[in-house]
């Protein structure tokens, strides 16, 4: 109680203090819940990826796994492969097998990222559209990102067969071709088969990505836009796709690292095809089939190596943030 009489309100309590408390619990409650996860992907991905890069310095194989030795950057400088495949250019060991698989690998990944980029959007603007089934519709078009990879190759190597695939039988009877096509089994077509199956399985989840980020879009900047008289194509040049871009970006580089690594869909639809024969196919004949343990690890660092480098520099290129911002 002051001089006069009156009673002095309550010192306030600082809230600054008190937000920063629990500002930080919540940071380490957060570390806590992410310990189990770092631990396991150390264990699961970490390990394997050092020992990989560790083997790829040696000259070890699958005979002297334990008993090898110190080569350096051998295996990296010198491109060995088996005697049938060796030639000379220059003075030097090439291995064509491993440079026709990495562009198989690139154009595999220009071509399929590019496409599912562009049916996403489309799939995904369609399926953002209010009409009566909405629901069901985006339920049914996941089903083929839903279905096994393993499960999708063998379905459409059945489809693609020659003899007695539906395609060759819808085409002959379209007029679209004149003799039937053994898809997987052509060189010149092999390539087409698996873009064909991978696109189709893959757009539904880009589709996905797109969709979310068309969700977070203000209807309000729509009605505006129709008031002033807008062109819809105008609406999606300057509205939609500056919009959505952070999410496709985020879409399109998740698909980069899964195009640049494809190996299962690949290995069931189009075994033994040097036309479809990528990185990690060739990767893994040299590790397990070849018995060149080390060629083959490095091999696989230099695939990790590149996916690590193009996806480093898409997001800088894109000057994308991990929150999907702008920097």
């Amino acid at each position: 109680m002051s001089v006069d009489g009156t009673v002095a309100a309550p010192a306030a309590t600082p809230a600054r203090p008190i937000k920063n408390e629990l500002l930080a619990q919540r940071v380490r409650s957060a570390r806590i819940f992410l310990v189990p996860m770092i631990v396991a992907l150390l264990i699961v991905a970490g390990w394997p990826l050092l020992r990989s890069i560790y083997f790829s310095f040696t000259d070890a194989s699958l005979t002297n796994l334990y008993d090898h030795e110190w080569v350096g950057f051998a295996n990296y400088l010198n491109w060995r492969t088996l005697e049938s495949g060796r030639t000379i250019f220059r003075g030097t060991l090439v291995d064509p097998g491993w440079w026709n698989a990495v562009w198989n690998t690139v154009r595999f990944a220009v071509i399929s990222v590019s496409l599912e980029a562009v049916f996403g959007m489309i799939v995904a603007l369609v399926l953002n559209a209010e009409f009566r089934g909405r629901g069901i519709v985006r339920a049914a078009i996941l089903i083929p990102w839903a279905i096994p990879t393993i499960v999708s190759a063998r379905m459409w190597g059945w489809m693609l067969n020659d003899q007695f695939g539906i395609l060759n039988d819808l085409f002959l009877r379209l007029g679209l071709i004149s003799e039937k096509i053994a898809w997987t089994a052509n060189a010149e077509t092999a390539m087409t088969a698996v873009l064909i199956v991978d696109i189709w399985k893959t757009t539904p989840f880009m589709a996905l990505l797109i969709l979310a980020g068309l969700q977070m879009i203000p209807k309000d900047i729509y009605e505006a836009a129709d008031i002033d008289g807008v062109h819809p194509v105008k609406q999606f040049f300057r509205i939609t796709l500056p919009l959505v871009r952070p999410a496709l970006m985020v879409a399109i580089i998740f698909r980069i690292l899964d195009a640049m690594r494809i190996f299962d869909l690949i290995y069931v639809l189009t075994p033994n095809s040097s036309a479809t024969e990528t990185m990690s196919i060739v990767s893994r004949e040299n590790l397990i089939e070849f018995d060149n343990f080390a060629y083959g690890s490095a091999q696989s660092t230099l695939l990790f190596l590149i996916i690590a480098a193009m996806t480093i520099l898409y997001i800088w290129l894109g000057r994308v943030r991990l929150d999907g911002g702008d920097r």
